[in-house]
C-alpha cells in the first residue's frame, strides 16, 4: 500500500529546529492527557466526557475520528493520479448524508442512557446480534488502526528522511503516545486535541498550496487548462462494473459509506453521547460535516497545485515515481523536500497529532464496547467494585496499544491506492455492521437470525465485490459497487431470512436452516471462484 511512499529519496534538510518542534508537540499531547486524567473519576466521564460537551468540539472531534491520516495523503494522491472526481461528489454527498444521520439515526442513539451503541441492539434483537456486532467493531478498529499507525510511521520516516530501519520504533512510539494519551486522558483528552489536529492539517495544506504558488509564480501555472493524459474516463454516470469512478457512482458510495459510518461506528457514536441532548447531536454532526468538506476541498486544490508543480518540473520527481501510478508519494515528499526549516517541523507534527487522533478514538471505543460486554456484568454479579472501572479500562488501553503497535508491522502486505485499501478493507465491514442498526430501528419483524444471516450475506458480497479480479482472474470491479451491493444485499437478505417462521421451532429445526443458509452462500461463492480462466 505504501509503496508509493517509501520510494521517496531522503529529505535533505530537516534540521534539529524541525525536530524540536515535533517532539515539543509529542510532549505536548501526552501532557494533554496526563492533565485532563484527574477529572477521570467514573467510566461515564472517561467514555462520554459527562455527557456535555458542546456540539462544536464534538463535531470537530467526529471528523478526527473519522477523517485519518490515510485520507489526508490519500485524497491528494488520488486527485494526482485520477482526478477530482472523488473529491467533488464527495462534497455532494455531505448534505444528504447530514440529513439521513440528523433525522432518522441521532433520535434513537440519544434516547436511551447508552454508552456503547450495540446496547440498542441486545434491546430490539437479543444478545447474540449485540455480540456479533460488538466483536466485528472490534476487529474492524483495530486493523484500522494498526493501518494508521503504519501509514502514519512510513510517511514520518519519507519526510523526515531518517533511514527505514527505524519504522519498528516509530511505530511503536505512535502507538505509546496514543496509548498513554488515551488511557490517561479519556474521551474529553481526545476531543480536545482533535481541534490542534484540525488546525495543523489545514495549515499543511494551505502552505503546500501557497508555497506551489509561490514557487510558480502564481495560481495561473499549476492551474490545468485541460485533463492529464495519464487521468482514466470519469464519466457522470455508467452501469459497467469496471469503470473505475463515476460522478453518479462515488455520490452514492460515498454517501453510503458515510451513513453507514455515521450510524453504526461506536467511534461516532460515542461522539453523540457526549453531547447533552438530541439537538446538540445535531449539531455535532453538521460542524463535523463542516470540518470534513473544508479539510477535503482543501486537500483536493493540494492535489491539483501537486499535479500542477510536478508537470512544470518533472524533473524534481523523485526516482520511480510516476504520477499515474503513484501519486499517493508526492504530498509526503513535498512536505519532506519543498517547505522552509521550522515549517516542516510543524506540518510534520500535524501528521504526528492525525496519527494518535487516528488512533485515541478507537482505543477508547474500543474499551467502551468491552466495558459495556465484561466490564459492567461484572460489577452487577459484585467481582468487581465499581471504583475500580476505569482502573481496568486503562489495563485495557495498554493492551489494545501494543496489538495496534504489532499489527501494525504486518500492514506493509498491503498493496494498492490508499483511497482503494482503505475502501477494500476496513470499510467493508461497515455496511453489513449498519444492516443490523437499520433491522433493529426500521424493520419490525426483523429477527435476530435474520440479522445476523443477513450481515454475513453482506460481508461475502462485500469482499467477493472487491476481490473481484483475484478471485475470478477477470478485470477488477469498481470499489464504488462495494458499498451499494453490500448494503442491499444485507438488508435484503436480513428481511428475507427474518420472514422464516422459527420462533418456536426446535433446536434443531432452526440449526438446520442457519447451516442450510450458509451452504447457499458457500455455493455461490463457490460459482463465483469457478469464473477463474
Amino acid at each position: 500500500m505504501i509503496a508509493a511512499i517509501a520510494v521517496l529519496s531522503a529529505r535533505h534538510g530537516f534540521g534539529g529546529l524541525d525536530l524540536a518542534i515535533v517532539v515539543f508537540c509529542a510532549a505536548l499531547l501526552l501532557g494533554v492527557g496526563l492533565y485532563f486524567a484527574r477529572r477521570q473519576k467514573t467510566t461515564e466521564d472517561f467514555f462520554v466526557a459527562g455527557r456535555n460537551r458542546s456540539p462544536v468540539l464534538a463535531g470537530i472531534s467526529l471528523f478526527a475520528a473519522l477523517f485519518t491520516l490515510i485520507a489526508y495523503i490519500g485524497i491528494p494522491g488520488e486527485v494526482v493520479q485520477n482526478g477530482p472526481m472523488l473529491v467533488l461528489g464527495s462534497l455532494c454527498a455531505l448534505p444528504f448524508s447530514y440529513f439521513v444521520i440528523s433525522r432518522y439515526l441521532i433520535p434513537s442513539f440519544m434516547r436511551l442512557p447508552i454508552t456503547s451503541g450495540y446496547e440498542l441492539l441486545e434491546t430490539r434483537l437479543g444478545r447474540s446480534v449485540r455480540l456479533t456486532a460488538s466483536i466485528t467493531f472490534i476487529c474492524v478498529r483495530l486493523v484500522w488502526m494498526a493501518l494508521v499507525v503504519y501509514a502514519a510511521s512510513v510517511v514520518l520516516v519519507n519526510v523526515t528522511g531518517c533511514d527505514r530501519r527505524w519504522l519498528p520504533l516509530i511505530s511503536a512510539g505512535i502507538g505509546a503516545i496514543a496509548t498513554v494519551y488515551t488511557l490517561a486522558g479519556g474521551i474529553e483528552a481526545v476531543m480536545t486535541t482533535a481541534v490542534l489536529q484540525f488546525v495543523l492539517l489545514l495549515l499543511g495544506a494551505a502552505l503546500t498550496v501557497g508555497l506551489i504558488t509561490l514557487y510558480a509564480g502564481g495560481v495561473r501555472p499549476w492551474w490545468p487548462e485541460h485533463a492529464p493524459a495519464h487521468w482514466m474516463p470519469q464519466p457522470f454516470f455508467s452501469a459497467d462494473p469496471f469503470v473505475r469512478l463515476t460522478a453518479v457512482g462515488t455520490f452514492i458510495s460515498y454517501f453510503i459509506s458515510t451513513v453507514c459510518a455515521g450510524g453504526s461506528d461506536q467511534v461516532a457514536i460515542q461522539r453523540y453521547l457526549t453531547t447533552r441532548n438530541a439537538a446538540a447531536a445535531r449539531q455535532a454532526v453538521m460542524f463535523g460535516h463542516m470540518t470534513v468538506g473544508v479539510i477535503m476541498l482543501s486537500l483536493g486544490v493540494v492535489g491539483t497545485a501537486l499535479l500542477g508543480y510536478f508537470s512544470l518540473h518533472p524533473e524534481l520527481l523523485p526516482p520511480g515515481t510516476v504520477m499515474g501510478r503513484t501519486g499517493d508519494g508526492l504530498f509526503p515528499y513535498f512536505l519532506g523536500h519543498g517547505l522552509p526549516t521550522g515549517v516542516s517541523g510543524l506540518v510534520v507534527a500535524g501528521l504526528l497529532t492525525s496519527a494518535v487522533s487516528g488512533v485515541a478514538p478507537g482505543i477508547n471505543s474500543i474499551i467502551a464496547v468491552l466495558n459495556q460486554e465484561i466490564i459492567e456484568p461484572l460489577v452487577r454479579r459484585g467481582t468487581t467494585a465499581e471504583g475500580s472501572k476505569v482502573r481496568i479500562a486503562r489495563v485495557m488501553a495498554l493492551g489494545i496499544g501494543a496489538i495496534i503497535t504489532l499489527g501494525s508491522l504486518a500492514m506493509g502486505l498491503v498493496a494498492g491506492n490508499l483511497v482503494e485499501v482503505s475502501g477494500k478493507t476496513v470499510n467493508v465491514f461497515f455496511y453489513p455492521m449498519f444492516s443490523f442498526f437499520f433491522l433493529a430501528l426500521f424493520v419490525r419483524f426483523a429477527t435476530s437470525t435474520g440479522a445476523i444471516l443477513g450481515a454475513i450475506y453482506g460481508l461475502t458480497t462485500a469482499i467477493v465485490v472487491g476481490y473481484w479480479d483475484a478471485l475470478t482472474g477477470m478485470p477488477r470491479v469498481s470499489f464504488q459497487w462495494i458499498g451499494p451491493a453490500s448494503l442491499l444485499v444485507s438488508l435484503a437478505s436480513g428481511c428475507l431470512f427474518s420472514l422464516v417462521p422459527l420462533k418456536g421451532r426446535s433446536p434443531a429445526v432452526a440449526w438446520t436452516f442457519r447451516v442450510g443458509a450458509l451452504a447457499a452462500l458457500a455455493f455461490a461463492v463457490s460459482r463465483v471462484m469457478a469464473l477463474h480462466p
